[in-house]
């Protein structure tokens, strides 16, 4: 590589502090990194620069345009075990395979405190950027393409948080590899303005508290946002568009507050649903380069997400102001959910508006204002925008179809049709179930536009 040449003091640093412009050359960037003192900035120059490089002390390794940091395919490209680090402005690739260790384009660890990794792309490495306890850390205005080819089970996540409470994640781009961004066992952490696609799931929340959800887009992954055993978040702004199972998905998430998201579903080709674990394109529902056909091509559509959201044992949750739209179910509700409050959503031509799992009555109305469900053939004569009936989205035939498929045969016949004219002049025969006792005329909120 040479010498690395001190261009000039930077303006701003620790006293003492330098800019180094560090060429681009075949000899490992680690001996200018080694050379430099606490504060510095290495400017690396505009060509390939030859990783892996730990940094143990507070520098910026900052790229001109088009350098490009080249990992030698073992461990991560780049290490942060100081605080105060900052990666930026540089293209990252070639980190190791090995998911144990964890190998990633950018691994800060616990020492990395207040660590930035921005305006970096970070190309086609096991892990894009792994904060690993880093406290305060930001990962911020990244783009971030995983693994393209092999098992999704066998690749690492855009951005994986583990332990590292008030780190942000924020404006990133990521897409393919396993989730877009997976947290587990952090705190105070926020999430916001991300994008995600051909992933797993968009974003994958585990033991995760106190923190923030927000404006982030997923599009055709197979889940967007799996908030699981995580407590008091705020989940708001975020959109589902074309994902495949779920587009929100709450399982033993409890006290949070979930509004004006939107999921929207349709159809989608179904090749995008395979059981071998093989990896899909999501807009052509055909496998990705590389990988392996399936013997028997499927063919035709099915409507996706199979559910808007799914809310399995979560509880003390308030959804409002969201948008349900174009699913083929819109809410499933199950497994002993307790003391959620839903009101003021929109239920867009979703193929079963509800499936609620359980004998209890719910009314999902708060303060004289239900939901607005767009198969509910109501009149509104006083015009307070509130139907004058409330509006019930499953029967005991829906009951019966879900405990018996088979049972679909008869749904047009007569005796089907009795049961239902008859629940429809004596409410008292309804099973328990979800209720609306003031459901809405019109969405409620800038989100829920119907759309023509």
């Amino acid at each position: 590589m040479g010498t690395a040449v001190l261009a000039s003091a930077v303006s701003g640093c620790p006293a003492g502090a330098a800019e180094i412009v560090v060429p681009a050359g075949a000899a490992p960037l680690q001996a200018a990194v080694d050379a430099a003192a606490p504060g510095d900035v290495l400017r690396l120059a505009p060509g390939s620069h030859r990783g892996p490089v730990v940094v143990s002390k507070a520098l910026t390794l900052e790229g001109e345009q088009d350098a490009v940091l080249q990992g030698v395919g073992q461990g991560s490209v780049v290490t942060l075990e100081a605080p105060g680090t900052a990666v930026r402005g540089l293209t990252i690739e070639g980190s190791g395979m090995d998911l144990d260790a964890m190998d990633a384009g950018v691994f800060a660890t616990e020492a990395a405190t207040g660590a930035v990794v921005e305006d970096n792309v970070i190309l086609g490495n096991l892990y894009g950027i792994y904060l690993h306890g880093s406290r305060g850390a930001i990962a911020r205005n990244n783009h971030i393409e995983g693994l393209r080819e092999g098992r999704t089970s066998r690749s690492g996540s855009g951005v994986s948080v583990w332990n590292a409470p008030g780190a942000k994640v924020i404006g990133n781009d990521v897409s393919f590899g396993r989730d877009g961004i997976f947290a587990n066992a952090s705190k105070k952490n926020e999430f916001r303005g991300n994008t995600f696609s051909n992933l797993r799931f968009a974003v994958h929340y585990m033991y995760t508290n106190d923190s923030v959800i927000a404006d982030n887009v997923s599009t055709g992954n197979i889940v967007g946002y799996a908030i699981m055993y995580s407590n008091r978040l705020t989940v708001t702004g975020n959109v589902s568009d074309g994902d495949r199972d779920n587009g929100l998905l709450f399982n033993y998430a409890n006290g949070s507050e979930i509004s004006g998201n939107v999921v929207r579903g349709g159809p989608q080709p179904a090749g995008r649903w395979t059981s071998n674990g093989e990896r899909f394109s999501a807009d052509a529902g055909m496998p990705a380069s590389g990988e392996v056909t399936l013997a028997t091509p499927r063919t035709g559509s099915r409507i996706g997400p199979e559910k808007c959201v799914f809310i399995y044992n979560a509880n003390k949750n308030r959804f409002s102001g969201n948008t349900f739209e174009g699913c083929e179910i819109g809410v499933h509700f199950t497994a002993g959910s307790e003391g959620n409050a839903m009101s003021g959503n929109a239920f867009i031509r979703n193929r079963n508006q509800v499936k609620y799992v359980g004998t209890r009555s719910l009314d999902w109305s708060s303060g004289g204002r239900g939901n607005y469900w767009s198969d509910n053939p109501a009149f509104d004569l006083d015009g307070d925008g509130v139907a004058d009936k409330p509006y019930r989205p499953n029967d005991v035939i829906d009951k019966v179809l879900w405990e018996a498929p088979a049972a679909k045969v008869l749904v047009n016949s007569p005796a089907v049709q009795v049961i239902r004219w008859a629940q429809a002049r004596f409410p008292a025969v309804f099973p328990g179930g979800v209720v609306d006792s003031h459901p809405l005329m019109k969405p409620d909120g800038a989100n829920q536009t119907e759309r023509p």
